[in-house]
């Protein structure tokens, strides 16, 4: 890699924690340029514009944390069992991730109305959060491992919804007890609504 590309990535790396924790408007060129030891042209030499720096920020904290959300899934045979280590990884394997928490969520609300394509950024990373979950059910539906009844994308959206949903309500609260209540729930759901075999009583997403 050039040295030129070298300084670019680690302009990105040093930049996701700080829009992270801050937002889009509450980071400062100041702060980047103290995270890098830059000053601003040579920032600027390497982006046009810091809404195309936060996007790429984005992008690499996105796909660091949806990495580790996925982490060790390869080697769990059973696709349920697969589905309930991923409920787990996403409150158990946060060390390695940006700090600031989920960027999902944080850019989600940051540019609710007024940074449309961060906006666009979000809805295309819950869309691959989505697309994966969905692949996954799907598989073991192919498989027999899961119920063929079930739709996987409310399935895949039920997942999501409750573990970001909790993720806000437990920041917000300061409280661990929401984490432990989503998690039980799911891991029940995913046992007695979603894998093959069991009764089937009841809406799927009760």
């Amino acid at each position: 890699m050039r040295k030129g590309d070298q300084t670019r990535q680690e302009i990105i790396r040093k930049a996701a924690p700080l829009f992270n924790q801050k937002g889009y408007e509450g980071m400062a060129l100041s702060d980047l340029m103290q995270a890098t030891g830059l000053e601003k042209g040579g920032i600027y030499r390497h982006f046009d514009s810091k809404q195309r720096l936060a996007a790429e920020a984005f992008d690499y904290a996105w796909n660091l944390a949806l990495d580790t959300r996925f982490e060790g899934t390869q080697t769990i045979l059973n696709t349920v069992d697969r589905l309930k280590h991923i409920v787990r990884n996403f409150w158990d394997r946060r060390a390695g991730l940006v700090p600031g928490g989920c960027p999902l969520l944080n850019t989600a609300i940051d540019s609710d109305d007024g940074n449309p394509q961060l906006r666009e950024k979000a809805r295309r990373a819950l869309g691959s959060w989505l697309d994966r979950l969905e692949s996954i059910i799907e598989q073991g539906q192919r498989r027999g491992e899961i119920r063929s009844d079930i739709d996987s994308s409310e399935v895949a959206t039920l997942i999501v919804s409750t573990l970001e949903g909790t993720l806000m309500v437990s920041r917000l609260q300061r409280k661990e007890d929401p984490r432990d209540w989503a998690s039980r729930h799911l891991e029940e759901y995913l046992e007695t609504k979603v894998r093959a075999g069991r009764a089937k009583s009841g809406a799927h997403g009760q």
